[in-house]
């Protein structure tokens, strides 16, 4: 693998770009994410991974945000990571864990294709609701269907962790418009010390629901999985759906499974963009 190689892979619509820590010779500063997530001056993306040694997993990964930010865990994230430790032969294994600021992750290649990973599933690990560990400022236990004003509205809230912090409000219809005008002012909101990811989420029956996110550090997504396995969560604990949960997005479908101690299970499909190196012309630009 040459230095400064890359690998931009996408999860129903949620791309990401691959870099290996010990194959690169600049420094992932807000700066230089910022640059080469630009789909005009760098290459294009809804967030960086980085694989990382780790002493407690198979293998480490850090998750980068657009705007230079890390997150915890992401869901399609990890499934676009292990599709790429599987494909590049890190491991011959189909079953291995990751770890991630928000937890380690159990992965299975549940379908593969001319030796290529194509349907992955993950143990996201356990739905969190309290309040304080999510972390949120209410002094509620819990953040179920708790009253949060902004601005001219009035929404209700309900709050999960899946590694990383999320803000489910049920609608009777979704508004692409309405997520983009006020997704940002959720996630900024005083009661989030940490920011939060948003999703405004419909139940189309008791397998089914379709969402629109709003993405921490990233904004409008078309996609993510970790907030798939949090409107599920949550719409599991106002008995909403059954276990098995279909989660439609624009750029696609996951698949949630939730057992009675709230463990999450993600599978989902993840396909290969392109692979490349960044050219010194760039990386003089990073370095500047």
């Amino acid at each position: 693998m040459n230095e400064n190689y890359f690998v931009k892979t996408h999860a129903i619509g949620n791309e990401y770009i691959v870099f290996n820590e010990e194959k690169i010779n600049f420094k992932l500063t807000e700066k230089a994410i910022q640059r080469i997530c630009n789909v005009n001056f760098g290459i294009g993306s809804d967030g960086i991974l980085l694989k990382v040694p780790s002493n407690k997993a198979d293998f480490g990964l850090r998750i980068f945000n657009p705007d230079g930010s890390e997150a915890e865990k992401s869901g399609n994230g990890l499934r676009i990571f292990c599709k790429y430790i599987y494909d590049y032969g890190f491991t011959h294994n189909q079953e291995f864990s990751v770890e991630t600021k928000g937890g380690i992750v159990k992965a299975k290649m549940i379908e593969t294709s001319n030796g290529k990973a194509k349907l992955i599933s993950v143990d996201m690990g356990k739905a969190n609701f309290h309040s304080k560990e999510i972390p949120t400022r209410f002094t509620t236990t819990e953040v179920i269907g708790e009253k949060l004003n902004i601005q001219d509205k009035e929404y209700e809230i309900n709050c999960v962790s899946i590694g990383n912090p999320h803000c489910v409000i049920l609608k009777n219809e979704l508004n692409i418009d309405e997520i983009k005008q006020y997704g940002h002012l959720i996630e900024t909101n005083h009661y989030f010390p940490n920011r939060i990811n948003v999703q405004f989420a419909k139940v189309l029956s008791r397998s089914e629901a379709e969402i629109l996110i709003w993405e921490r550090g990233a904004g409008f997504t078309l996609a993510s999985g970790s907030s798939s396995c949090a409107v599920a969560s949550v719409l599991r604990k106002r008995n909403l759906v059954d276990n098995k949960v279909k989660i439609k997005m624009p750029g696609g479908e996951l698949f949630i499974e939730i057992d009675d101690n709230w463990n999450v299970k993600m599978t989902g499909e993840v396909r290969q963009i392109a692979e490349g190196t960044l050219s010194d012309e760039l990386i003089e630009d990073l370095n500047t």
